[in-house]
Parts: C-alpha cells; structure tokens; sequence
C-alpha cells in the first residue's frame, strides 16, 4: 500500500514542479513521427512504396508516444501536438501511398492480360 503512496506522490511532485517552473517533456518520437508523416506524402508519388512504408512507421511511433502523452498530458501536452500533425500526415501519405500502389498493380495487371 505505502508504494502506491509513494508512487502516486512522486506523480504529484512532478506535475507541481512542471507547473511551477513552466517547462514540458518531449516526447521520444514526436519529431520522428512528423518527419515519417511528411515524408509518407511525398513519397506516394514513388509508386508508394517508400510512402507505405514510412507512413506505416510514422503510425507506430505515434501510438507508442500517444501511451506516454495518456500517463500524464500536462507535461506532454506541446509536444503531442507535434505528434498529432505527423499522425495526420502519416494517415493521409498513408492512404495516398496505399491507392496509388493498388493503381500501379491494376495497371501491370492489366498490360499483363492483354498482352
């Protein structure tokens, strides 16, 4: 019993100091997952394959960060926003990247069938 006090005073003793002294945490990924994000749109323009793949990568480091943003989200919170925008990003390069892959298979497709 006296650990969950503990630790649940710890919790308290960092949400004060961040208050106090106006500085926030960043999260590990955030950065990462904007750069995979944009890179994700741009690259559904190389047969999206490499938009696939970093928009694929953007959605993975963002949930691992949206965890640590859900423990505590005062001290997180700017940097989240960081993360949200690369999240849409990777969501949008994603989607791009996915139809323009299915266009180029449908279209080797169909050169394949008619010869």
């Amino acid at each position: 019993m006296t650990e969950n006090n503990d630790s649940l005073d710890l919790d308290n003793e960092l949400k004060s100091f961040n208050t106090e002294t106006g500085t926030e945490g960043e999260l590990p990924y955030a950065v990462a997952t904007l750069v995979l994000g944009i890179l994700s749109i741009l690259g559904c323009f190389t047969y999206g394959i490499i938009g696939l793949i970093c928009g694929i990568i953007a959605l993975s480091l963002h949930s691992k960060d949206k965890s640590m943003y859900e423990k505590n989200k005062a001290f997180y919170d700017k940097s989240y926003k960081v993360a949200s925008a690369g999240n849409v990003c990777a969501i949008i390069g994603t989607v791009l990247s996915a139809i323009g892959l299915l266009f180029l298979l449908l279209l080797i497709a169909g050169v394949a069938l008619n010869g």
